[in-house]
């Protein structure tokens, strides 16, 4: 039990670990109930199997896979291409712990850079992305094909 302003709750046991071909449903599941237009579940088995540059991982709380996010890898540049937590599982900071493990791994792969791009009317996204440094550096305009909405494209130097 850990106390938190008088109140009692549960430590929940967190584990950030590398995406596997066996994790591709449940992840599958974060994502179409994170965005409009969900990558397939081809997607995700290609980009752990064909695609060189990319890394993902997942996030489990209490052996429940609550969450994942990817990144490619390219020479001395990291990219996010997406992080999702499962909606019953927000709020609860699993998405700032697996933002700064996926951070750490592209430092420790000697990426100087890391960029991703958040949809503008995301708000919690960007202020967790501030959190880590990222500031914005441009706009892409009509970037999501569901409703033509804006994306920012933040980076950080790490």
């Amino acid at each position: 039990m850990v106390e938190t302003a008088g109140a009692a709750e549960v430590s929940a046991k967190v584990t950030v670990r590398p995406m596997q071909l066996t994790d591709v449903p449940a992840v599958y599941k974060i994502e179409k109930a994170s965005f409009a237009t969900p990558w397939t579940i081809d997607i995700f088995e290609r980009e752990i199997t064909e695609n060189t540059f990319a890394n993902y991982f997942v996030i489990e709380s209490d052996g429940v896979i609550a969450g994942y996010c990817g990144m490619w890898l390219v020479i001395d540049e990291a990219q996010i291409t997406n992080i999702a937590i499962l909606p019953s599982f927000r709020g609860q900071k699993l998405g700032e712990k697996l933002f700064a493990h996926v951070m750490e791994q592209a430092i420790m792969a000697g990426a100087y850079r890391l960029s991703l791009e958040v949809r503008v009317t995301n708000v919690p996204a960007q202020h967790l992305y501030r959190k880590f440094g990222l500031v914005p550096g441009g706009i892409r305009k009509n970037y999501y094909t569901d409703n033509q909405e804006d994306a920012i494209v933040m980076w950080v130097n790490l």
